[in-house]
Parts: C-alpha cells; structure tokens; sequence
C-alpha cells in the first residue's frame, strides 16, 4: 500500500510538471519568467515590454494577480501583433485609483493595420479575468481586424467590452464568443459598446449593467446574448436589454431579463429571430418588449413574452412606438398570459 501510495505521488508530480511546462512546450512566452502575479506589485510597464519585445509570440500568463496602472496595448501590424492567453485563475486587475478613460486591455490599440493578408492579422485575447475594480473599462478593439476574444470574464467595470470602429472603411470583423461580462451596476453602466461594423457575438451573459448591448453599426450578428438586470429601482425605466442605434443587425436567441425595455430600435430595420423577454419581478410601472424611436420597421420572428401575473405591471406593452407606421413585422408572436397585456397596438403588425 505504501508503495503504491509512493507510485501515485510520483505519477502527480511528474504531470505537474509537464503541465507546467506545457505553455514553454508550446512555444509560449510565459510573463513570470519576467515578473511576479503577486497582486501587489504593478506590473504595468513590465507586461508592456514583454508584448513589445516579442512580436507574433503567444503572450501566457499563468495563475495569479496581475495589477496594472496604465493600459496594455497591442499592436494591430500583424508582423508586430501578440496573442494574449490567460490561464483560468489569471486575473488581471485596475491598480487602486485607475483615472484612465481607455480600457485596461487594447487589442490593436497601438502601430495601425488595415491587413488581413499577413500572417499574424488574427491575434486574440483568451482565458483568465479582465477586473475592473469597480472603476475601469474592461477590453476594447482599438483597431486591426479578425480579432478574437473568447472565454474571458470581464468583471467589476464602467464598460465590459467596447469594438470600436474598424480599419477596413469601419469594420473590425472581430468574433466575440464565451465572454462573460458583470459591471458596476452604475446606472451609465454599459455591458457591449459596439462601434465598429461586421461582427459577430456569441454565448455570452452580462450582468451588473444598465444598458446590456449598445449598438451604432451595422452588419453585426448577436446570438445566445442574456443580460440580465438587477440595478437599483431609481433608474430602472431607462434600462433596456439591446439598444440599436443603427439598422441591418440580426439577433437569434437573444434574451432580454428583467430590463424595462427589452430590445430598443432607434434606428432603422434590424431581423429578430427566436429571441425572449422576461421580468422576474413586477419592478416599474412599465415593461416593453420593444420600443422604437420613429415607426416600426424591424422583422420580429417566433418571439416569445413571459409576461403573466407574476410580472405584470401597471403598463405592459408588446410594442411601443413614437410614430405610427412602418412595415415591421411580428411573426409567430406568443406570450406567455395575454391578459396582463395593456397595449394592443402591436396587433397591426401581427402576421
């Protein structure tokens, strides 16, 4: 017994250290070889040099707490352009004090590219935590194109992840998937500030925010979205799930909680498919599954509205609109308790 329990130790320490040494296997610059996640020490500059110093090299940094004063910014030249790979438990965090107005991580925020032809155009941010500290932004895409972010929690921030507007006439062409993002439930808190054109988001939920996605371009495609409200009541009639302040958006299975206003149009006509508001609690005196500023002319298709008694408010609309007409549709509408429903002007638009 003795002996096996020798032998399995063993067998431990040695896959210990081979996972250790995996990052190194790979090819991988690991950062504390260069510092210490001690998450005491600001590690600012240092972490700069080694993205500057290391051009086209997977940036790793292993479990720990990187503190940071100033941003991190990579380059978008895909011959000096880095990978940034967090390991599960590595969180990157806003020194005390933070005053910055950019992001604690720019992705192509330095030495500006419009080249997808070069190896090295496609760099990423993966893994690990990006923390706020109650105060900073979390990621922005600064510039570049076929940027990818995946798998990273953004937490404790003014603003979780903002693409602005891209290289390539607008557009960022970056793909945004697996990202969890809480805010600072500040009522200017914003989860997604989407700026630049040709997007794409996926598998994502936001929370601690008052506004979940915030669009201004077009051509961008949302899927699997869930923000969730759960700010104070003060502010709570201009929250809203999805605002669209541009036109020619898709959203499939995108999933509103809790916010008074669902989904927001104040632009022209985006394509809704398969998506779903609900209120958990009977918070305000209004909740809105869509409203739009000027006439209606998106296509709403198998949407569903878990409006019923336990939710009901004092105003429960389908459809709030500023003007009449407009050749929107809803299409396969169903919710959950007609009754609670105290608008009808949605049904001119039913198909």
């Amino acid at each position: 017994m003795k002996r096996l329990l020798i032998s399995i130790i063993a067998v431990a320490a040695v896959f210990a250290g081979f996972a250790q040494n995996i990052p190194a296997e790979k090819g991988y610059v690991v950062v504390t070889d260069y510092l210490t996640a001690d998450g005491a020490s600001d590690v600012s500059d240092a972490i700069q040099k080694i993205i500057d110093d290391n051009p086209n090299r997977t940036i790793y940094f292993p479990d720990g707490t990187y503190i940071i004063s100033e941003p991190i910014v990579t380059p978008a030249d895909p011959r000096k352009s880095v990978a940034l790979e967090l390991s599960n438990y590595a969180v990157i965090k806003a020194a005390p004090g933070w005053a910055h107005t950019e992001a604690m991580i720019r992705l192509g925020g330095k030495d500006a590219a419009n080249d997808i032809e070069t190896a090295g155009s496609n760099y990423y941010l993966s893994g690990g935590v990006i923390d706020g500290g109650g105060t900073a932004k979390g990621v922005s895409i600064d510039g570049g194109r076929e940027t990818v972010i995946r798998n990273t929690s953004i937490k404790n921030v003014s603003l979780g992840l903002h693409v602005k507007r891209g290289a390539n006439s607008g557009s960022s062409d970056a793909d945004i998937f697996g990202v969890n993002i809480v805010g600072n439930n500040r009522p200017d808190c914003v989860g997604v500030l989407v700026e630049g054109y040709d997007n794409t988001f996926s598998n994502m939920r936001i929370g601690g925010v008052y506004i979940g996605v915030l669009i201004r371009s077009e051509a961008n495609c949302l899927r699997n979205i869930h923000p969730l409200y759960y700010g104070d009541d003060e502010h709570y009639a201009s929250s809203c799930g999805f605002l669209d302040e541009a036109q020619n958006n898709w959203y499939d299975f995108c999933y509103s909680d809790e916010f008074a206003t669902a989904f927001r149009i104040n632009g022209g006509r985006s394509l809704y498919n398969n998506c779903y508001a609900y209120w958990y609690s009977k918070r305000g005196a209004k909740h809105v599954a869509f409203g739009t500023k000027g006439k209606f002319e998106s296509d709403v298709m198998n949407f569903n509205m878990g409006l019923g008694e336990h939710n009901g408010t004092a105003e429960n609309k389908v459809l709030e609109a500023s003007e009449e007409g407009g050749s929107g549709v809803f299409f396969n509408l169903h919710i959950l308790d007609k009754r609670f429903i105290t608008d009808n002007s949605h049904d001119k638009y039913s198909k």
